[in-house]
């Protein structure tokens, strides 16, 4: 039902309106002075205001009404106001319209007449928002959706294991966080995981956390009102609300700020939160994804994030593993970029020449995914034929993504160094650990670490 609230400080003229709005299905807030209705109308959520220009005995000039109605206008420009009195003339009502007002009643007033203006404004303050909201709405999804956004392509093991975890929790409603390297595709299973959830009919709404100064932060995600800040010339929908019902994806979750945590937590645990410089606590119904490339137990460890948030997060934990653990990934991978971009280029059909494949599945892909789209592109464009060329690919490799490209390729004592070296950075040179990983004794590792020269 839509909120009005009626303003009047007389107490028969509220209890006479009540009575005939409550049976047209109005849900009903009432205000005996001006204080009364600035405080309403900034704690809550309402369609439609009926004030009275009149509230001092003594005074029919109006302006008590009219003062009220340009606070009302600043809090809210969207809140439909109709203004009524006993005292009406064309110039109090042109000087109510000037100000903001919807429309003008007299009293006393004609009951079919109150309930069609009423009705109308609240139909006509419903078709603004939802204007607005769509706008927003558009300009978010253009930012996080985006054209060509690949569905998973997954050939290898490893991948064909998280395409299971996807089919089993998407359809539930847990927040998932999803952890890997720079690149490796943890947006990519997050629009997998939407598109396998009941919301999918509804947005996904994506905003990278990374990619945000800290003092914008809190508007991104929760919206703000005109005038909360120095560049707040209007009202702003934040990303929770434009995922109300569906889903919100938020990357580098990580870098969310630390005093800003807690709103955070208190969105996931009720759905309630408050746009920035408003009072007016608003609910929304919200999947959450997250993707990080940090350690987050670290970053408990360190203070630097919540412990508490950090649990609400990781109902379950998905992580994508880099490319170079899953090289049966990269020809399919290579062959969708190549198609991609020799369409967007208008380049024809083109293939990769057998060494030019190998001389990708070769590559340590430290960008991982997305490295390899770069390179694919710009090959496309580099490339003088129908064919790209190894050459065309101009990789760039290091001795060590060299030697783990050619594993099979090694002797014995070459493998070993390279594997205690990955091990060693792997736990960021915690020998006792990297023992363990390699099924060695501590002192069988120092002994290898002295004969490589890695000591």
């Amino acid at each position: 039902m839509p909120r009005i609230l009626i303003a009047d400080d007389q107490a028969d003229v509220l209890a006479a309106l009540r009575l005939l709005l409550k049976g047209d299905r109005f849900e009903i807030e009432t205000a005996a002075s001006p204080a009364g209705v600035i405080k309403a109308v900034d704690s809550q959520e309402l369609d439609v205001v009926l004030i009275d220009l009149n509230y001092a005995r003594d005074t029919t000039s109006g302006s008590e009404g009219l003062d009220l109605l340009t606070r009302i206008q600043a809090i809210d420009p969207t809140l439909p106001v109709v203004v009524m009195t006993a005292w009406g003339s064309v110039d109090l009502a042109v000087e109510a319209m000037r100000r903001g007002a919807r429309d003008f009643i007299q009293k006393p007033w004609d009951n079919a007449r109150l309930l069609a203006v009423l009705r109308t404004q609240v139909e006509l303050a419903a078709a603004l928002r939802r204007g607005q909201r769509l706008e927003a709405e558009n300009l978010a999804l253009r930012e996080s959706d985006g054209p060509a956004k690949p569905r998973v392509i997954a050939e290898s093991q490893p991948m064909k294991a998280i395409l299971k975890i996807v089919e089993r929790i998407g359809p539930a409603d847990a927040n998932v966080l999803i952890t890997g390297e720079n690149g490796a595709g943890k947006e990519v299973i997050a629009r997998a995981l939407h598109r396998s959830s009941a919301r999918s009919a509804k947005p996904l709404v994506s905003l990278n956390a990374g990619a945000l100064a800290e003092g914008v932060f809190e508007s991104e995600l929760f919206g703000h009102v005109r005038g909360a800040f120095t560049d707040a010339k209007t009202d702003r929908v934040g990303r929770f609300e434009l995922a109300d019902g569906g889903t919100l994806f938020l990357d580098e979750i990580a870098n969310v700020p630390l005093n800003l945590q807690p709103k955070l937590l208190r969105v996931l645990e009720t759905g309630e939160f408050e746009r920035v410089g408003s009072s007016k606590t608003k609910k929304v119904n919200v999947r959450l994804l997250s993707a990080t490339n940090a350690d987050l137990n670290a970053e408990v460890a360190q203070g630097k994030f919540r412990q508490d948030l950090f649990f609400r997060l990781n109902t379950v934990e998905i992580h994508v593993p880099p490319l170079r653990e899953r090289r049966d990934d990269i020809a399919p991978l290579a062959e969708h970029f190549l198609r991609q971009h020799s369409e967007r280029y208008r380049r024809g059909v083109m293939a990769f020449t057998p060494q030019a494949l190998d001389a990708l599945r070769q590559h340590a892909w430290p960008g991982n995914v997305r490295e390899l789209d770069h390179v694919v592109e710009r090959a496309v464009l580099m490339s003088s034929s129908s064919v790209v060329t190894a050459f065309d690919l101009a990789l760039q490799t290091t001795p060590d993504a060299r030697l783990s490209a050619r594993l099979e390729e090694m002797s014995l004592e070459d493998a070993e160094r390279l594997l205690i070296k990955k091990a060693l950075a792997r736990f960021e040179g915690n020998a006792n650990r990297a023992a363990e990983a390699l099924g060695l004794s501590r002192s069988a590792l120092y002994r290898r670490l002295q004969k490589y020269g890695l000591s």
